[in-house]
């Protein structure tokens, strides 16, 4: 029983983010500070998804995905493809865990 609690409350959390621009009166106007702020959520969110999969790839040695992690970046950074940004990304944690350096 206490599953359906659990699922309940998810519906709940994921319904009213979705049901809300719907309710709210077209046209309304946000203050500047508002929308500033409602702009960052996705770069948070995105950060706070990745940044523990960076961190704990692998637990003996935490440079490894932070390896990769600076390879996405400065790829990025570059202005180069995704597919470019993933592969080199890929190919920088691959190098480093056949190096088999130890941490």
């Amino acid at each position: 029983m206490p599953y359906f609690w659990i699922i309940c409350g998810m519906a709940a959390v994921t319904a009213i983010p979705r049901l809300l621009p719907a309710l709210l009166p077209e046209g309304l106007t946000l203050p500047r500070w508002v929308e500033r702020w409602l702009a960052s959520i996705p770069y948070a969110a995105l950060g706070a998804l990745i940044f523990p999969g960076v961190w704990y790839l692998d637990g003996e040695r935490p440079w490894v995905g932070m390896a990769g992690a600076t390879a996405a970046f400065i790829t990025a950074w570059k202005g180069l493809p995704l597919g470019v940004t993933l592969a080199v990304a890929v190919a920088v944690v691959m190098g480093v865990k056949l190096l088999g350096l130890p941490g």
